[in-house]
């Protein structure tokens, strides 16, 4: 039998006899996906979970009453009980700001992100908005690489061993700061990573990133040539990430989970970009983005006045100052 699994990290297909067990399969999951422990759904578009816990693992799969052969499974990290428990009842932690930044979703309450067909992929490209945390970036790449594993901390700390390791590359005149600086700068949780992050990140994953600018439909490729890809939406002061999601025809509304969602493609298919820019193209009309050249920002901490993103960083080096909001 044929079984594709579909885990954090991406899609693969396993063959297994008829006469495999269920501790056969869990082999094969564990193989794949790199989890120890996790939940299985299954039976697309009526997603139902498939309960491996308490079997025995030398029970034939057949015995299960579940015809597997074709079908898809959907493996997905299993939730640390013991860290639910711990934060039940706790208050969410507070998120700083640089810049505060609305989703389409709150400029208006019809208005949800959009949503490209492509009957070509039998699904919808669609929109997969990031947390405005300022590790926007750090968490689209994972969203894409690591189905969202909370990394950010990790990935910061890639950025910084890459810099050190290479210093005749990531020199004071590329970094715009002395490679030391950078590295302490980086690591730290309210600053925002760029097109050296991307650089270093999408080669760290083996893989080509593709940046596209909303507000002028640019296209930045990094680490270029690889044979997968996956596509983050650059809106001037955010990271978003472009997700394939299975529906049903016409392929128009993204109707299943994003565990669902594929965000990493065969680098040689071109539909995806066109997809990716026609999606984009929507976003720009909806004016999703930030001119950071001409906005006008006030800072929280001192309410000076600035233009630009420029101006707002240069009084963030001279005083320390990293808490802005957008001027009336």
């Amino acid at each position: 039998m044929r079984i594709r699994i579909r885990g954090p990290a991406g899609q693969s297909t396993i063959t297994l006899e008829d006469s495999a067990t269920v501790g056969d399969l869990c082999s094969q999951i564990a193989e794949k996906t790199g989890l120890a422990t996790y939940d299985v759904k299954y039976g697309y578009p009526n997603i139902k979970p498939l309960l491996l816990e308490g079997v025995q693992p030398g029970q034939v799969i057949s015995d299960l009453g579940v015809a597997l052969n074709g079908e898809q499974l959907i493996v997905t990290k299993k939730e640390d009980l013991k860290r639910l428990v711990n934060n039940a009842g706790n208050e969410p932690p507070v998120i700083k700001q640089s810049i505060p930044r609305k989703s389409p979703a709150e400029k208006s309450s019809s208005d949800d992100p959009p949503e490209v067909a492509s009957p070509e992929h039998s699904g919808t490209f669609v929109l997969r908005i990031m947390p405005d945390d300022n590790s926007c970036l750090f968490r689209a790449v994972s969203s894409a690489n690591m189905g969202g594993v909370d990394v950010m901390t990790e990935l910061r700390s890639v950025v910084a061993q890459t810099i050190q390791r290479n210093p005749d590359l990531y020199s004071e005149a590329v970094l715009e700061k002395r490679p030391d600086d950078y590295c302490r700068w980086i690591q730290n949780e309210d600053s925002w990573g760029g097109g050296i992050e991307l650089s270093i990140l999408s080669k760290h994953f083996d893989i080509e990133i593709c940046s596209i600018d909303v507000q002028t439909l640019r296209i930045d490729r990094f680490n270029e040539g690889r044979p997968l890809r996956c596509i983050l939406v650059y809106s001037g002061i955010h990271y978003d990430t472009i997700a394939l999601s299975p529906s049903s025809p016409p392929y128009t509304h993204a109707d299943t989970p994003p565990e669902f969602d594929t965000m990493v493609f065969d680098a040689e298919d071109p539909l995806v970009l066109e997809k990716s820019l026609e999606l984009c193209q929507v976003l720009q009309n909806k004016h999703y983005y930030t001119d950071t050249a001409a906005f006008n920002l006030r800072c929280n901490i001192c309410g000076r006045t600035f233009v630009g993103e420029k101006g707002a960083t240069q009084h963030a080096e001279q005083t320390g100052h990293v808490d802005f909001g957008e001027a009336g």
